[in-house]
Order: C-alpha cells, then structure tokens, then sequence
C-alpha cells in the first residue's frame, strides 16, 4: 500500500486513535495530542494487514498478511494487551475456510467480513456465531457498525446495494432479515454509519457523489458532489454529532459537508442538468484541504470543528474549519518518526 510498509490505517470508534498496520508490526497513537501508545514489533505479531482497537481498551483484533505473517489471514486473533506475559497476549483466535478482509467491534459484538459473507459473534466471553449474511463480491471488506446504536452495513445482494442489520434482533438460531437500500448504481466504494447508527454515507466507485440515507425511512436525504472527475474515495466519516461529513479520495482533497444545516453548503451547477435524473439538487462542500495526491489516507473529526487526516505516507493533518467555509492547518507532523523509545 505505501512505500513505507504500512498496510492499513483505521481510527478506533471515537476516533480519538488510530491503528497503523505495517510489514514490521502494528502501531497505535492517540490522537490527542499525537503520540504513540504500542508498538509490537515483528517478532510479536509478524506483519499485520489489519488491526481494529475496542475504543480504548486493550483488547484488539488482529489479521495477519502482508510478507512475513506470524498469525493466519484467515483467522481473527484477539490480543489482550493487559496480559503481562507475551506469550499469553493472544488469548482467542477464530478461524474461516477463507480469508477474512476486515473486523469490528463492539463491547458485546465481533463482526467478522469475508469476501463474500459477514459473520456476527458475540464477544468477549466465549465467542459462539449469532448470524451470516452473504454480501455480493467485497474484496475491500467494506463494513460498519455504530459506536451508540446497533446499526450494522455492508454491501447489499445488487450492485450499489446496503445491507442494514440491526443487532438487537440477532439470536443464536434465528436469521435475521436485513433491510436493503439502494444507494448507486455502481459498484460501492466506500460507507459509513453515523454514531447513533441512522444515518448512512455511501460513495460509489466512480467516486463523484457522495449520498446520505436516512436509516428507518430508507429515504436519500442529501447528495454531496465531491468532484466532477471520478475518483477513489478511501474514507467517509460523520461528527460525533450528525452535523458534519468528512471525505478523502485520490485526489489529494478532504472535504467537508455540512449535514444538518446544508445551506451552509455551496450549490452544485449541476443542478440543471438532465443526466443527473431525478435525484435532489447535489451541492458542493462546505470547505476541505489537501494532502498529498494519490496517497491514500483516512479522515475523521476531532474536537471544535477540526478534521484529522492520516496518509500512508506516515503524515497526520489536523485542520480547523467555520461554519463560513473557511480551513486553517493547526498541525502537521510526521507520526512514523514518534515514539522510537518505544521499541
């Protein structure tokens, strides 16, 4: 993925730290401020191609890949930090018949993403499946579960497709029927759940829109335009309160778009245009920054309208932005070259 061995970034569910899986080890920092909280080397954990914090804790869930991997890409190990001894950190690991491409958890939950299934746990004591749901082909394991709610998504039966779950109703035994909403008619690239698990973000692979859907309705609720030329777009991300959404793509752009008071948003010149049909106006955002092009990052919101942004190149962005459309840097550092003393 980079030149620096990095594999994957993921923010934890507050999005107050970040995981960073590399060919030598995973890493974790806290976001504010920026600074390392572990580092397993190599010789602890192989290369890791994800890793997925449970908010704070000290339990994470490992997936082994990359070049020289000490656990199995199709198993999920869980690693209990607050063990003492090393050898005893790796205190469960649930294995597939294929590959698992993502995790997630929550306090009572782990949700495991195949290619072509999701599977729900309950966790931590004594794991036993709860359901599986089969996904169309989800080669990037797009799949999200609300931090507050119990809304789980990912990918749909039909192209352009979401599958709604709420895990409330999963029993061992019982399926549960998901609710389906469509969302594009091209392939999905990327989504993600508000806090509270109501409202749904989804861009397509053609990358130009982004849409939000309200949950309960089904209904689409607004349409933002990234950008008229396609593009991939790595990571969305709501505020803690609903207010805003963040976007990253490789373009090198984060955008930002207001989602309760849209007015604040710029009107899209598409409005006129016939081949954008019937849906609602689209509009542009409210303001955004840039990172290196082409390099792939994710992004998230901190606190008093800042928006954290982490790239594989090893550089973490922090912007501030008003209301009127302005965005000020406030940090930039390096986070590959923090916390040596660690290791």
């Amino acid at each position: 993925m980079s030149s620096n061995g990095i594999l994957s970034l993921h923010f934890n569910q507050d999005h107050g730290c970040f995981t960073v899986s590399t060919e030598s080890g995973l890493r974790i920092y806290n976001v504010e401020p920026l600074t390392q909280k572990l580092y397993l080397g190599h010789e602890h954990v192989g290369s890791v191609a994800h890793v997925e914090m449970l908010y704070r804790s000290n339990l994470l869930a490992i997936i082994g890949g990359g070049s020289l991997p000490r656990f199995d890409e199709k198993a999920v190990l869980i690693w209990d930090e607050s063990q003492k001894d090393v050898q005893k950190k790796a205190v469960m690991d649930i294995t597939f018949s294929q590959p698992v491409v993502n995790v997630r958890m929550k306090t009572d939950r782990l949700i495991v993403v195949l290619r072509n299934q999701v599977h729900v746990f309950t966790f931590p004591n004594n794991p036993h499946k709860l359901d599986s749901f089969d996904t169309r082909d989800n080669p990037k394991g797009l799949c999200e579960v609300s931090s507050l709610g119990q809304t789980l998504a990912f990918p749909g039966p039909k192209c352009g497709s979401v599958q709604i779950v709420n895990l409330d109703t999963a029993q061992p035994g019982q399926s549960t029927a998901p609710v389906i909403i469509s969302t594009h008619q091209t392939e999905l690239a990327c989504l993600a759940l508000n806090q509270r698990g109501t409202l749904l973000a989804t861009a397509s692979k053609k990358g130009t829109l982004i849409r939000v859907f309200d949950i309960n309705t089904k209904k689409k609720i607004a349409e933002f335009r990234r950008g008229a030329d396609p593009a991939v777009v790595y990571c969305i991300n709501f505020s803690h309160d609903s207010e805003f959404l963040c976007a990253s793509s490789d373009k090198g752009t984060v955008h930002i778009f207001a989602v309760q008071d849209m007015e604040l948003n710029r009107r899209s010149t598409f409005k006129t245009m016939g081949f954008l049909g019937t849906y609602v106006e689209s509009q542009w955002g409210l303001a955004n920054f840039t990172v290196a092009a082409e390099c792939a990052c994710i992004c998230a919101f901190g606190p008093s309208h800042s928006v954290i942004a982490i790239c594989v190149d090893g550089t973490f962005h922090k912007y501030v932005f008003t209301t009127g459309g302005n965005c000020n840097r406030e940090a930039y550092d390096n986070f590959l070259e923090m916390g040596d003393d660690l290791e």
